[in-house]
């Protein structure tokens, strides 16, 4: 059960990678707010909207694309716009923490990682601002990660983009804010997806990881889904330019 924001029903939501992972669930969570929901990945996602429209009696709007490919991700942004209305909510969700080593790292490596894990971010927020200016504003909410807060070392390209994508989020913030438009970022911690379980999870690893957070409990997808609902909502409408941690007690801010 999700917290219930009633003035996301109807909203224009758009996720990227909204079809696995910490993405399908915040798919799942804005679907049970009454939410028309569209969504990006390059992976096919029919089998989960089926599995959506079954459990919420909507089916979610499922745009393949490859979000490093910025003109095929405006074109399914404007898809999304036209139908189901101008985009309010945006999640930028999609990235990918593949681990490398700073010496091996060469320019091609380097673009792609970029690519995925800040550029596409920048372009998508780009997209929609016009739309939610015309419409009184907005709420962008960008997922970024404590792995830059920790000094995290094996994925020093990730760790760059996301503490990028905080300096953005401030910027467009400032930018943006004259117009109601909202800019925040999500920091989840060590968020156990099947793709963590599958690649990097080790009981050596995760024992460890636990043991530094304050509450000791493996963070699933469903643990992101109410922060992000809070963001996209009003009961957040004087926070702008903020990041919020979800990460079960590593890191401090402040």
């Amino acid at each position: 059960m999700y917290a219930n924001f009633p003035d996301l029903k109807d909203a224009s939501v758009f996720i990227t990678g909204g079809g696995s992972g910490i993405g399908a669930a915040l798919t799942d969570g804005f679907l049970a707010q009454g939410a028309k929901v569209a969504f990006v990945q390059r992976s096919d996602a029919s089998a989960f909207c089926d599995e959506m429209q079954e459990k919420h009696g909507q089916r979610p709007l499922f745009l393949p694309c490859d979000i490093t490919d910025i003109a095929a991700l405006k074109r399914a942004m404007t898809e999304a716009a036209e139908a189901q209305g101008a985009i309010t909510v945006l999640v930028n969700n999609a990235a990918n923490d593949k681990r490398h080593k700073t010496e091996e790292v060469d320019e091609a490596f380097w673009d792609w990682s970029q690519a995925i894990n800040l550029k596409s971010y920048f372009f998508a927020c780009q997209q929609v601002i016009a739309g939610m200016r015309a419409a009184g504003g907005g709420s962008i909410v960008n997922f970024s990660s404590i792995s830059y807060m920790m000094g995290g070392d094996g994925f020093p390209s990730y760790t760059t983009a996301n503490s990028g994508i905080n300096g953005m989020t401030r910027s467009l913030a400032r930018e943006f804010g004259p117009d109601n438009i909202r800019v925040n970022a999500m920091a989840p911690g060590w968020v156990l997806t099947q793709r963590q379980k599958d690649l990097w999870v080790t009981p050596e690893g995760l024992a460890a990881h636990i043991d530094r957070q304050c509450l000791k409990v493996e963070l699933v997808p469903e643990d992101m889904v109410d922060p992000v609902l809070f963001l996209a909502s009003r009961a957040s409408k004087a926070m702008t330019g903020q990041s919020l941690v979800v990460d079960g007690g590593v890191v401090v801010t402040g």
